[in-house]
């Protein structure tokens, strides 16, 4: 099992609270009834102040980039250090944290396409206060795909943080084969049901997480969406961030994401794991990382993040 450690993690306003920190404010925003989250301001903020909203990634992963059991604070420390930078942040909770809150949550109805019309929902809420000189769309790992869509036509700017540059279908087979290639053939099939539209009888336990019949519906609409097709669909300036230590989102994908759009800037950061943090060593201190939210994130994505929106 821990061999899938890295495969199963692929898978109107009212203010609740105002809070002043070091240099900025962080206040409780909920865009709808489904969507809550955490802006983080500059104190002296003017026409002039640009915005990053963040999407998290894949599977239940909070507004500060943590699922239960795996605290490391990625999407947190990077408002922070943006906001330092004087640039404004909005991070929210995925929709399924107010479905479990209301106890209304039904995971076989969840789809893809559900969390794109969350992102575009929150692009409209600020477009529509006309506060901000620019938005721009940064997504992490899946949620680089669910930005990628809800930005074309809606945000100013695009940023991808270890987006997959192939559907999600390829990129699991791969970590498949490196983590536990004995389960590549079953896997295979079993995504070949799923990309065809079928679902099926999961056998196999170990892949529960991955194939549960609950979430076979969500895989089936993930699926579909092929981020080279969407990239491509883009009018606006674009930034594709990989980090060189990240084992579940190779640099190759981001190097194909810019072989379809070459207007792109593309960075690679050097020792930068999935989650931010810098990796000197091998798998096991990579993996640790996962669950340190006191380990700080990479300066460098600050610094390069910081540059390109000061750019637009």
């Amino acid at each position: 099992m821990k061999k899938l450690f890295y495969v199963l993690l692929l898978i109107a306003s009212t203010t609740a609270f105002s809070q002043n920190t070091s240099g900025f404010t962080t206040e409780n925003i909920a865009v709808n009834s489904l969507l809550n989250g955490t802006l983080y301001a500059p104190i002296k903020q003017n026409n002039t102040t640009k915005l990053v909203i963040l999407i998290a990634g894949s599977g239940p992963t909070n507004r500060d980039g943590n699922q239960i059991g795996l605290t490391n604070n990625s999407l947190k420390l990077l408002a922070e250090s943006l906001v330092k930078n004087g640039i404004a942040v909005y991070s929210y909770d995925k929709r399924i944290f107010a479905q479990m809150a209301s106890g209304k949550l039904d995971e076989a109805s969840l789809s893809f396409d559900n969390f794109i019309d969350d992102a575009k929902a929150v692009v409209l809420y600020f477009k529509n206060q006309k506060k901000y000189h620019s938005i721009t769309v940064a997504g992490h790992s899946e949620g680089a795909l669910i930005g990628m869509v809800a930005a074309n036509g809606n945000a100013d700017a695009y940023i991808s943080i270890a987006g997959a540059g192939r559907p999600i279908d390829e990129v699991l087979l791969e970590q498949i084969e490196k983590q536990a290639p004995f389960l590549k053939e079953e896997v295979e099939k079993n995504l070949a049901a799923l990309k065809s539209g079928n679902t099926f009888e999961l056998k196999n336990q170990m892949l529960a997480s991955l194939f549960r019949a609950s979430v076979q519906p969500y895989m089936i609409s993930w699926i579909k969406y092929h981020p080279q097709n969407e990239i491509k669909k883009l009018q606006i300036p674009s930034l594709l961030i990989n980090g060189d230590k990240d084992i579940q989102v190779s640099v190759q994908d981001a190097q194909l994401l810019l072989q379809v759009k070459p207007d792109a800037q593309l960075q690679i950061i050097p020792n930068m794991n999935h989650i931010f943090k810098v990796i000197q060593g091998d798998d096991a201190e990579n993996k640790a990382s996962y669950t340190n939210p006191e380990l700080p994130i990479c300066k460098e994505l600050t610094s390069t993040i910081t540059t390109f929106i000061r750019s637009l």
